[in-house]
């Protein structure tokens, strides 16, 4: 008999099963949550059409006050996930927390032993539209990530970051 795998879910919620929930969330149309026990969310978080919050279930995922996140966003915090406060994050973001790792050409990667690692947004940032966030990346407070960049290594604060891979092109005054 072949294996059987099983569903994530349909990423339906109430608002009961977070681990924490603060006042004046708003969660538009299409927002799918996944173990949203697993997801902590401060007050005044504004969360966009169509956004994918796939929590894990093991780390956490925590979003803090005054937080803005547009809409297409994926955010899967297998590794953990922690944003700030007063963080604004554009449409169609990416941030991502674990990757296959390198076992040589005789293991398929799909098969390869699964590695996590966290990533982390301090306070005050903005992270432009279409970023992708990659597993390990520490945004230090303050940081301006521009759009349609690949965040491959650590931000540090105030800084201003763009490119692929992002790369530090000044810093905040």
């Amino acid at each position: 008999m072949p294996k059987q795998y099983r569903s994530h879910g349909s990423g339906e919620f109430e608002l009961d099963q977070f681990k924490n929930i603060g006042e004046n969330v708003v969660f538009e149309a299409g927002v799918l949550v996944f173990h949203p026990e697993t997801i902590d969310l401060g007050n005044n978080i504004y969360v966009g059409h169509n956004t994918i919050l796939k929590g894990y279930f093991k780390n956490s995922f925590v979003i803090g006050d005054n937080t803005w996140i547009g809409q297409n966003c994926f955010f899967h915090s297998a590794g953990g996930i922690r944003i700030g406060c007063n963080v604004g994050i554009g449409p169609n973001v990416k941030i991502l927390t674990s990757n296959h790792a390198e076992q040589g050409v005789d293991v398929p990667i799909l098969f390869s032993e699964i590695e996590f690692k966290p990533v982390s947004i301090g306070d005050d940032c903005d992270i432009g539209i279409g970023s992708i966030i990659l597993p390990g990346v520490s945004i230090g407070n303050g940081v301006q990530i521009g759009a349609g960049s690949v965040v491959t290594k650590d931000i540090p604060d105030h800084a201003v970051a763009f490119g692929v891979p992002a790369t530090v092109v000044r810093y905040r005054k």
